[in-house]
Protein backbone atom coordinates (compact mmCIF):
# COMPACT_ATOMS: atom_id res chain seq x y z
CA UNK A 1 0.00 0.00 0.00
CA UNK A 2 1.19 3.51 -0.99
CA UNK A 3 2.08 5.72 1.68
CA UNK A 4 0.38 9.11 2.13
CA UNK A 5 0.72 12.45 -0.57
CA UNK A 6 3.05 14.85 0.15
CA UNK A 7 1.13 18.14 0.52
CA UNK A 8 3.23 21.22 -0.01
CA UNK A 9 2.31 24.65 0.91
CA UNK A 10 1.14 26.89 -1.58
CA UNK A 11 3.32 29.66 -0.76
CA UNK A 12 5.95 27.78 -1.96
CA UNK A 13 4.77 28.43 -5.34
CA UNK A 14 5.01 32.17 -5.32
CA UNK A 15 8.26 32.11 -2.72
CA UNK A 16 10.23 29.34 -4.21
CA UNK A 17 9.10 28.06 -7.13
CA UNK A 18 8.18 31.46 -9.68
CA UNK A 19 11.14 33.26 -8.10
CA UNK A 20 13.72 30.74 -9.47
CA UNK A 21 11.79 30.59 -12.94
CA UNK A 22 12.30 34.65 -12.90
CA UNK A 23 15.66 34.85 -11.81
CA UNK A 24 16.99 32.07 -13.98
CA UNK A 25 14.82 33.29 -17.13
CA UNK A 26 16.26 37.73 -16.42
CA UNK A 27 20.00 36.01 -16.19
CA UNK A 28 19.50 34.13 -19.16
CA UNK A 29 18.51 37.97 -20.97
CA UNK A 30 20.80 39.99 -19.22
CA UNK A 31 23.77 37.35 -20.24
CA UNK A 32 22.46 37.48 -23.51
CA UNK A 33 22.26 41.40 -24.05
CA UNK A 34 25.78 41.63 -22.09
CA UNK A 35 26.85 38.96 -24.95
CA UNK A 36 26.54 40.85 -27.81
CA UNK A 37 28.20 43.62 -25.85
CA UNK A 38 31.57 41.56 -25.70
CA UNK A 39 31.49 40.29 -29.34
CA UNK A 40 34.01 40.59 -31.76
CA UNK A 41 33.48 40.15 -35.40
CA UNK A 42 35.73 37.02 -36.18
CA UNK A 43 37.98 38.04 -38.79
CA UNK A 44 37.36 35.60 -42.15
CA UNK A 45 40.05 35.05 -45.09
CA UNK A 46 39.03 35.71 -48.46
CA UNK A 47 40.76 32.60 -49.30
CA UNK A 48 38.53 30.49 -46.86
CA UNK A 49 34.84 32.33 -48.13
CA UNK A 50 36.10 31.35 -51.67
CA UNK A 51 37.22 27.85 -50.91
CA UNK A 52 34.22 27.22 -49.27
CA UNK A 53 31.65 28.98 -52.21
CA UNK A 54 33.61 25.87 -54.42
CA UNK A 55 32.74 23.53 -52.41
CA UNK A 56 28.92 24.81 -52.27
CA UNK A 57 28.79 25.13 -56.16
CA UNK A 58 30.29 21.80 -56.57
CA UNK A 59 27.74 20.15 -54.11
CA UNK A 60 25.33 21.92 -55.87
CA UNK A 61 26.89 20.85 -59.39
CA UNK A 62 26.22 17.13 -57.64
CA UNK A 63 23.02 17.02 -56.69
CA UNK A 64 21.29 19.60 -59.54
CA UNK A 65 23.27 18.27 -62.50
CA UNK A 66 20.30 16.40 -63.61
CA UNK A 67 18.36 19.57 -64.62
CA UNK A 68 20.87 21.15 -67.02
CA UNK A 69 22.55 19.58 -70.53
CA UNK A 70 24.92 17.15 -70.35
CA UNK A 71 27.59 19.15 -72.50
CA UNK A 72 27.05 21.83 -69.48
CA UNK A 73 27.25 18.86 -67.05
CA UNK A 74 30.52 18.15 -67.95
CA UNK A 75 32.20 21.28 -68.74
CA UNK A 76 31.45 21.90 -65.40
CA UNK A 77 33.07 18.58 -64.55
CA UNK A 78 35.93 19.26 -66.27
CA UNK A 79 36.35 22.33 -64.62
CA UNK A 80 36.52 20.80 -61.04
CA UNK A 81 37.99 17.60 -61.62
CA UNK A 82 40.54 17.51 -64.38
CA UNK A 83 43.30 15.39 -63.91
CA UNK A 84 45.60 18.37 -65.31
CA UNK A 85 43.99 21.57 -64.59
CA UNK A 86 41.04 20.77 -62.29
CA UNK A 87 40.69 22.67 -58.98
CA UNK A 88 40.25 20.30 -57.11
CA UNK A 89 43.76 18.82 -58.32
CA UNK A 90 45.84 22.00 -58.55
CA UNK A 91 44.79 23.57 -55.63
CA UNK A 92 47.07 23.06 -52.98
CA UNK A 93 46.44 24.98 -49.84
CA UNK A 94 48.80 25.76 -46.67
CA UNK A 95 47.05 24.78 -43.74
CA UNK A 96 48.77 26.53 -40.16
CA UNK A 97 47.12 25.11 -37.27
CA UNK A 98 46.17 27.65 -34.25
CA UNK A 99 47.52 27.51 -31.57
CA UNK A 100 45.04 28.54 -28.33
CA UNK A 101 47.51 29.29 -26.32
CA UNK A 102 49.44 31.84 -28.40
CA UNK A 103 46.75 33.73 -30.28
CA UNK A 104 45.51 36.11 -27.81
CA UNK A 105 42.32 36.40 -29.79
CA UNK A 106 41.50 33.40 -28.98
CA UNK A 107 42.25 33.74 -25.55
CA UNK A 108 40.03 36.57 -25.11
CA UNK A 109 37.46 34.51 -26.71
CA UNK A 110 37.85 32.19 -24.13
CA UNK A 111 37.80 34.50 -20.76
CA UNK A 112 34.73 36.33 -22.16
CA UNK A 113 33.03 32.72 -22.83
CA UNK A 114 33.96 32.05 -19.18
CA UNK A 115 32.84 35.31 -17.67
CA UNK A 116 29.15 35.59 -19.38
CA UNK A 117 28.60 31.97 -19.35
CA UNK A 118 30.41 29.91 -16.16
CA UNK A 119 30.80 32.82 -13.98
CA UNK A 120 27.16 34.16 -13.55
CA UNK A 121 25.80 30.07 -13.73
CA UNK A 122 28.15 29.35 -11.02
CA UNK A 123 27.53 32.50 -8.34
CA UNK A 124 23.17 32.21 -9.32
CA UNK A 125 23.46 28.59 -8.86
CA UNK A 126 25.40 28.89 -5.31
CA UNK A 127 22.97 31.59 -4.41
CA UNK A 128 20.14 29.99 -5.00
CA UNK A 129 21.13 27.24 -3.31
CA UNK A 130 21.69 28.97 0.05
CA UNK A 131 19.05 31.34 -0.32
CA UNK A 132 16.25 28.19 -1.30
CA UNK A 133 17.99 25.49 -0.02
CA UNK A 134 15.95 21.98 1.55
CA UNK A 135 12.66 23.50 -0.07
CA UNK A 136 10.58 20.40 -2.42
CA UNK A 137 9.11 22.52 -5.36
CA UNK A 138 6.93 20.26 -7.49
CA UNK A 139 6.58 16.89 -9.10
CA UNK A 140 6.66 15.79 -12.32
CA UNK A 141 3.63 14.01 -13.75
CA UNK A 142 5.26 10.27 -14.03
CA UNK A 143 7.18 8.13 -11.94
CA UNK A 144 10.62 7.68 -11.88
CA UNK A 145 12.98 5.23 -10.71
CA UNK A 146 15.28 5.68 -7.48
CA UNK A 147 18.39 6.67 -9.81
CA UNK A 148 16.52 10.13 -10.59
CA UNK A 149 16.93 10.87 -7.20
CA UNK A 150 20.60 12.29 -6.80
CA UNK A 151 19.42 14.21 -10.26
CA UNK A 152 15.54 15.55 -8.93
CA UNK A 153 16.59 16.30 -5.33
CA UNK A 154 19.93 17.76 -5.00
CA UNK A 155 20.23 19.32 -0.87
CA UNK A 156 17.19 17.06 0.11
CA UNK A 157 18.52 13.50 2.11
CA UNK A 158 15.33 11.57 2.11
CA UNK A 159 15.57 8.34 0.84
CA UNK A 160 11.79 7.57 1.81
CA UNK A 161 10.95 10.56 -0.19
CA UNK A 162 9.52 9.45 -3.70
CA UNK A 163 11.99 10.14 -7.03
CA UNK A 164 9.12 12.22 -8.58
CA UNK A 165 9.46 15.21 -5.91
CA UNK A 166 12.33 18.09 -7.54
CA UNK A 167 14.24 20.08 -5.03
CA UNK A 168 15.07 24.16 -5.33
CA UNK A 169 18.37 23.22 -6.59
CA UNK A 170 17.32 20.86 -9.22
CA UNK A 171 14.72 22.93 -10.12
CA UNK A 172 16.88 25.54 -11.23
CA UNK A 173 19.47 23.49 -13.32
CA UNK A 174 16.00 22.44 -15.06
CA UNK A 175 15.42 25.76 -16.10
CA UNK A 176 18.60 26.88 -17.06
CA UNK A 177 17.76 23.72 -19.37
CA UNK A 178 14.16 24.35 -19.91
CA UNK A 179 13.57 27.79 -21.17
CA UNK A 180 15.50 27.38 -24.53
CA UNK A 181 11.64 27.61 -25.92
CA UNK A 182 11.17 30.90 -24.28
CA UNK A 183 14.25 32.25 -25.36
CA UNK A 184 13.94 31.43 -28.96
CA UNK A 185 10.16 32.82 -28.71
CA UNK A 186 11.69 36.32 -27.04
CA UNK A 187 15.19 37.07 -28.22
CA UNK A 188 15.29 34.53 -31.79
CA UNK A 189 16.77 31.74 -32.42
CA UNK A 190 20.53 32.62 -32.58
CA UNK A 191 20.26 33.77 -29.01
CA UNK A 192 23.29 34.01 -25.72
CA UNK A 193 21.14 32.91 -23.09
CA UNK A 194 20.52 29.48 -24.45
CA UNK A 195 22.86 27.69 -21.59
CA UNK A 196 22.68 24.11 -23.20
CA UNK A 197 23.52 25.47 -26.55
CA UNK A 198 26.12 27.16 -25.29
CA UNK A 199 27.30 24.24 -23.22
CA UNK A 200 27.00 22.02 -26.37
CA UNK A 201 29.66 24.36 -28.22
CA UNK A 202 31.94 24.17 -25.75
CA UNK A 203 32.51 20.84 -25.37
CA UNK A 204 33.06 20.76 -29.61
CA UNK A 205 35.30 23.88 -29.23
CA UNK A 206 38.39 21.78 -28.94
CA UNK A 207 37.51 20.34 -32.67
CA UNK A 208 36.08 23.44 -33.59
CA UNK A 209 39.77 25.82 -32.28
CA UNK A 210 41.36 23.81 -35.25
CA UNK A 211 40.58 24.77 -38.58
CA UNK A 212 39.44 22.35 -41.30
CA UNK A 213 42.25 21.17 -43.52
CA UNK A 214 40.57 22.17 -47.25
CA UNK A 215 42.91 19.86 -48.84
CA UNK A 216 41.05 17.04 -47.41
CA UNK A 217 37.77 19.22 -48.19
CA UNK A 218 39.02 19.21 -51.84
CA UNK A 219 39.85 15.30 -52.19
CA UNK A 220 36.88 14.24 -50.78
CA UNK A 221 34.93 16.31 -52.87
CA UNK A 222 37.31 15.17 -55.82
CA UNK A 223 35.73 11.52 -55.06
CA UNK A 224 32.24 12.14 -54.69
CA UNK A 225 31.79 14.10 -57.91
CA UNK A 226 34.03 11.88 -59.87
CA UNK A 227 31.13 9.04 -59.02
CA UNK A 228 28.67 10.99 -60.36
CA UNK A 229 26.95 10.33 -64.11
CA UNK A 230 24.61 12.99 -66.00
CA UNK A 231 21.32 11.39 -65.99
CA UNK A 232 18.97 14.32 -68.16
CA UNK A 233 15.71 14.66 -65.62
CA UNK A 234 13.80 16.28 -68.66
CA UNK A 235 14.33 14.30 -71.56
CA UNK A 236 11.83 14.19 -73.45
CA UNK A 237 9.59 16.83 -71.52
CA UNK A 238 8.24 18.29 -74.88
CA UNK A 239 6.67 15.26 -75.93
CA UNK A 240 5.34 14.70 -72.44
CA UNK A 241 4.02 17.81 -71.83
CA UNK A 242 1.91 17.74 -75.28
CA UNK A 243 1.28 14.43 -74.88
CA UNK A 244 -0.69 15.65 -71.52
CA UNK A 245 -4.50 16.75 -71.59
CA UNK A 246 -4.04 19.97 -70.42
CA UNK A 247 -7.14 21.91 -68.79
CA UNK A 248 -7.61 25.48 -69.25
CA UNK A 249 -11.36 25.77 -68.29
CA UNK A 250 -11.69 28.86 -65.96
CA UNK A 251 -8.06 29.95 -66.28
CA UNK A 252 -8.54 33.05 -68.80
CA UNK A 253 -11.81 33.72 -67.19
CA UNK A 254 -9.79 34.04 -64.25
CA UNK A 255 -7.04 35.93 -65.18
CA UNK A 256 -9.18 38.40 -66.50
CA UNK A 257 -11.59 39.13 -63.49
CA UNK A 258 -8.09 39.97 -61.16
CA UNK A 259 -7.17 42.11 -63.94
CA UNK A 260 -10.25 43.95 -64.01
CA UNK A 261 -10.10 44.52 -60.48
CA UNK A 262 -6.81 46.33 -60.62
Amino acid sequence: MAGPELLLDSSIRFWVVLPIVFITFFVGVIRHYITQLLHSDKKVELEQVSDSQVLIRSRTLRENGKYIPRQSFIMRKHYFNDSDTGFFKKTKRKVIPKNPMTDPSMLTEMMKGNLTNVLPMILIGGWINWAFSGFVTTKVPFPLTLRFKPMLQRGIELPTLDASWVSSASWYFLNVFGLRSMYSLILGQDNAADQSRIMQEQMTGAAMAMPPDPNKAFKAEWEALQIVDHQWALENVEEELMAKDLNFDGFFSAELSSSSIF
